[in-house]
């Protein structure tokens, strides 16, 4: 790899410290071929691995006979030749797909997730499956450990992808969210997760756990790799987005109706967060939700244990002693959830997305609200708390998560920032713009600093 192919500042020289956005540009140029950043990437992996465990399975030999034949092929998207981590909840045609269960131990789909073809059309090469809570839902844990402190969580289900990308072991991974799935290990291990609107991207391939919450994501080491992945989705937008002056952007600061759950490393994050932006001139004022929102908590509660029912009868059916106990309770429906309160769920659901539609427009642009109550917690059982994230999943809003600080804990902290439904690239436009006031290790990655001693 020439010098030039490290384009973005107070990076090494080691491939696989570079953002996404800057290796594709690298290879689009040819100054950095497919296969010299996938050993580059097989290097940490071996070296790391071991001790972050963020892989259930890796095929080195069969990924670099990939990367040899993308080098081969003329690029057709700017994802040509970048490796993914995906998550062991998503079907892939030449690896096994587990759910991390021992009911689907050694099963191998018949064909790839949609978005897993897509990455491929676009010339991306699948490096490994990650780990996953069982089923991205409740049972067993991932084993993987958090980059920042092998002692504490990376956050889950997507525990895996996020410390694949927090570690650079891969420039990009995919994972998914039901309620906090997604955003959350984004904030414990200092990286950029972006969730979709609510069916903006096909969950064909995925196991479902709610229907109704579930989506497909990705992560990566800045805001313009979530935003070139996007360009591979075919998002709906009338208006091309376009970068503005962040001076003027009206910012709605949220704390939720769950703000007693927040941490003070949370708090003082988000807090932190806005005055850099009001800073730099955007106007930053409190957004209260209307009234209803104070039922939306328990209604996603509500809907998410009656669809996961829904969702693990086959397996509950077929092996309920190999079903984990909490799913075999939603399968089993034991909280006595009646219809007449399932309804009133989705209805709460139903007025609260018109509701937060409406919010959108002259005076507000995007909505800035904490990913997480604070640090990653201490040991791998608990992922933490997912009471900052679950109001957006049933909105079926667009989310970002940027990495904005550091606990006491020295752990890193993040914020995110939401959307109008289905106006995605808008949002990924923002995030692009206000990352540099946000996020002050922008595309080095919070563990950039300390190569090579890690």
């Amino acid at each position: 790899m020439t010098a030039d192919a490290l384009s973005h500042p107070d990076v090494a020289t080691e491939p696989c410290l570079l953002t996404a956005s800057v290796a594709a540009a690298s290879i689009r140029s040819r100054r950095l071929g497919c296969e010299e950043l996938l050993r580059s990437c097989l290097t940490r992996i071996e070296k790391r691995d071991g001790d972050i465990r963020a892989r259930l399975h890796i095929e080195p030999e069969r990924a670099l006979r990939a990367a040899r034949e993308i080098d081969k092929t003329p690029a057709r998207h700017a994802l040509h030749g970048l490796p993914w981590g995906v998550k062991d909840v998503f079907d892939t045609i030449d690896l096994p797909t587990t759910q991390n269960s021992a009911i689907y131990h050694g099963t191998q789909a018949g064909r790839d997730a949609p978005c897993v073809a897509t990455v491929r059309h676009c010339g991306g090469l699948i490096l490994g499956k990650t780990d996953t809570v069982e089923f991205a839902a409740n049972g067993r844990k991932a084993l993987t450990r958090n980059p920042h402190d092998l002692s504490r969580t990376p956050g889950g289900s997507s525990s895996g992808s996020a410390a694949a990308v927090a570690d650079f072991h891969v420039p990009l991974a995919f994972g998914s969210q039901t309620i906090g799935s997604h955003l959350r290990p984004a904030s414990f291990t200092g990286i950029y997760a972006f969730k979709p609107s609510w069916g903006a991207v096909s969950r064909e391939g995925l196991k479902m756990n709610a229907g109704s919450m579930d989506t497909i994501g990705w992560y990566g080491r800045s805001a313009a790799d979530l935003r070139l992945v996007a360009s591979a989705f075919g998002f709906l937008a009338e208006d091309p987005p376009s970068a503005r002056d962040i001076r003027g952007l009206r910012i709605g600061l949220c704390r939720t109706p769950s703000w007693s759950k927040i941490e003070p490393a949370g708090e003082a994050t988000l807090l932190t967060t806005a005055a850099r932006l009001a800073g730099a001139g955007a106007i930053v004022e409190d957004l209260l939700l209307p009234a209803a929102f104070e039922d939306l908590f328990q209604a996603y509660l509500d809907i998410y244990y009656s669809e996961g029912g829904r969702a693990f009868q086959p397996e509950w059916l077929a092996a309920p002693e190999r079903l984990a106990l909490p799913l075999r309770e939603q399968a089993e429906n034991r909280r006595g959830l009646t219809k007449a309160r399932l309804r009133e769920a989705y209805g709460v659901a139903d007025r609260c997305r018109l509701l937060f539609d409406d919010l959108f427009g002259p005076d507000l642009d995007v909505v800035l609200t904490p990913s997480a109550p604070g640090e990653a917690p201490v040991g791998l059982e608990n992922t933490g708390s997912s009471v900052f994230n679950g109001y957006w999943s049933i909105l079926h809003a667009p989310c970002v998560g940027i990495p904005a600080g550091r606990g006491p804990g020295g752990m890193p902290v993040g914020v995110s920032l939401i959307g109008l439904r289905l106006d995605d690239m808008a949002l990924l436009a923002l995030a692009e713009l206000l990352s540099p006031a946000i996020d002050e290790q922008e595309g080095r990655g919070t563990l950039a600093a300390t190569w090579p001693s890690i």
